[in-house]
């Protein structure tokens, strides 16, 4: 009974079936691919994972409080091109041009929470408009030419190590990660972000002021998406107008299958970290088994659904187990 209970209690946890899966996925390929634990492939994994946790945190910020960014690419976009193109054609330090990138992020991100607390109209329609908006100015910007004039000092952070296999890239992402969990677990707004993905009208009713609350979370996001989109410049070493376009399926797949509920109040930075995981080592295992990159699309979809239907069949397991509806 005592052991009923335990693996009752792991099962409940959000971070418990990513991990499952990861151990699982990395044992399986291991087997086929003797080298997929190389140090090599474990930088570019890292490397990967750094870029990809920041998208997600981005989009796991507004599943949040239930709504969705459809923009996070958009807005990532813009301030990788800003980020490059401030140091190129202006001429800033890369600190200065980093800083007004982040500035961007967070004001397209408070902009898009500020149209849906004025007009009522939903996060779906209003970020599906700033993403033509912030996509159409990237390239106005940039004529659709990327900016090659990336200092020497970016270009070394995107490629330095810290020890080993472990870039530095990884130091921001551990930071904002510990930052995130810091105030959904620990601070009102966390409080308050969860609470309005439960029940808007409830939380509003207790006195939390539900406009400003998502005011905020869609600036938090739009400052995780400006980071996302700083590193990958200092990554790819180009400021490609492209950046941003294929984050969107990416920005939804890790938060899902770490357990997040779409239609709000629960999610967990660990287990979306976890999920970012998963894909960065199901991608690795297909460009080193020579599959078509395009199935990452179809993979990404199918892990989607596959998901949210696992999420589903076990909180009404769970639920008949502890008597709950």
């Amino acid at each position: 009974m005592a052991t009923d209970n335990t693996l009752l209690r792991l099962a409940r946890t959000d971070w418990f079936g990513p991990l499952l899966v990861t151990v699982l996925a990395i044992v399986l390929i291991r087997g086929f691919s003797p080298n997929f634990l190389s140090s090599f492939n474990i930088q570019i994994l890292l490397l990967a994972i750094s870029v990809n946790a920041l998208i997600a945190f981005s989009q796991m910020i507004i599943i949040a409080i239930g709504q969705m960014n459809l923009s996070v690419g958009a807005i990532g976009g813009l301030a990788a091109i800003s980020f490059a193109g401030l140091m190129q054609v202006w001429g800033l330090p890369a600190p200065v041009a980093a800083i007004a990138a982040v500035l961007i992020g967070i004001v397209c991100g408070m902009l898009n929470g500020l149209l849906i607390a004025i007009t009522g109209i939903s996060a779906f329609v209003i970020t599906l408009a700033t993403l033509s908006i912030y996509k159409g100015i990237n390239l106005g910007i940039t004529r659709a030419e990327p900016f090659y004039g990336i200092p020497e000092s970016v270009k070394d952070f995107g490629s330095a190590l810290i020890v080993g296999p472990v870039p530095w890239l990884a130091a921001p992402t551990i930071i904002v990660a510990f930052a995130l969990w810091f105030m959904l677990r620990r601070q009102p707004i966390g409080r308050f972000i969860l609470a309005i993905g439960g029940n808007s009208h409830a939380a509003e009713l207790s006195g939390i002021s539900v406009r400003m609350t998502v005011i905020v979370a869609h600036g938090i996001s739009g400052f995780l998406a400006s980071v996302a989109g700083i590193l990958l410049v200092s990554r790819l070493q180009i400021g490609q107008p492209s950046i941003g376009d294929d984050w969107l399926i990416l920005s939804f797949a890790a938060p899902v299958i770490g357990g997040a509920v779409l239609a709000g109040g629960h999610v967990s930075v660990g287990a979306t970290l976890l999920g970012v995981v998963i894909v960065a080592i199901i991608t690795q295992a297909l460009v080193l088994f020579s599959i078509d990159p395009f199935l990452v699309q179809v993979v990404l979809g199918a892990m989607i659904l596959a998901a949210v239907g696992i999420n589903r069949l076990r909180e009404t397991h769970l639920g008949k187990k502890t008597g709950k509806a």
